[in-house]
């Protein structure tokens, strides 16, 4: 395995977001699941209820998972798996041989931890980073991520470490926002303030499939699926305290053609790598 050292501090936006202000309480979410939410199967024209939220965030899990191609063999990693949940219900409900969650942030772990006791021999937790994975070449058959990758500084390491800790055959599927292309930072970090203020990065999805493509991965798929996740999450939010601030400016940076939401799929060779 190679020796890995420190991939260094959290920034300061990441450490204050996940830890102290425990994002998991802010009215945008509930549940404890901490995305956007996939909204397809739920009545918008209806009034929107906390199980409706707490729903729309188990089917963007749902819908990762799916496109993950878990069996009951599978041993799958979750990359930024925040307090758990998401890899509770990928344990309950698709039956994979393991599920380990790794996050940067000590506190986040924590609450992994402590929120998800049932099967420690089958549901682990460990702090990590993506750019560092802290498991050795051909761990995991899956590795997945829901909403975490505009966090990580760099897509280049976080794909070489998928695909270092991917065995021969394994399977990559990634969901969250990107700008559509390259040049459109500025005006993203004047509209979301995530951007301006260091907590997301503004990795173009052009970059992402290029990487992975260079990193040895093929089939690389990469899907918009903002149209079930802009307009629920807008609705959302326009029902709590921040109706009349930033964050409806996610619905207008789609609208105007700035980001996207895409679920990102790609495979490995079944050749074992050199």
């Amino acid at each position: 395995m190679p020796q890995h050292g420190s991939p260094g501090q959290l920034s300061p936006a990441v450490e204050n977001v996940y830890g102290v202000g425990d994002l998991s309480q802010n009215a945008c979410f509930s549940g404890g699941f901490i995305n956007f939410g996939y909204w397809e199967s739920i009545d918008l024209d209806a009034p929107l209820t906390e199980s409706d939220r707490v729903l729309s965030q188990k089917a963007l899990y749902r819908l990762v998972l799916t496109a993950a191609e878990i069996d009951g063999s599978s041993r799958l990693l979750e990359v930024g798996c925040g307090r758990g949940l998401g890899c509770a219900l990928a344990l309950n409900e698709f039956g994979p041989r393991t599920v380990d969650g790794v996050d940067a942030h000590p506190d986040q772990v924590r609450r992994a931890e402590a929120a998800n006791t049932e099967d420690p021999a089958k549901l682990r937790f460990r702090l990590g980073f993506a750019s560092a994975l802290p498991f050795p070449d051909n761990s995991f058959d899956r590795l997945c991520s829901v909403e975490a990758a505009q966090h990580f500084p760099s897509l280049r390491d976080f794909v070489a470490e998928s695909a270092r800790v991917l065995a021969p055959g394994g399977r990559f599927a990634v969901t969250t926002f990107f700008p559509v292309r390259a040049g459109l930072e500025d005006r993203i970090k004047d509209l979301l303030n995530p951007f301006a203020e260091g907590l997301d990065v503004a990795h173009p999805l052009p970059s992402l499939v290029n990487t992975l493509a260079d990193k040895g991965f093929s089939d690389i798929s990469a899907t918009s699926i903002g149209e079930h996740v802009w307009p629920g999450y807008d609705r959302w939010i326009a029902r709590t305290q921040y109706a009349d601030s930033w964050p409806r400016n996610y619905k207008r940076a789609y609208s105007e053609g700035l980001i996207d939401y895409y679920l990102v799929t790609a495979n490995l060779p079944r050749t074992p790598k050199a």
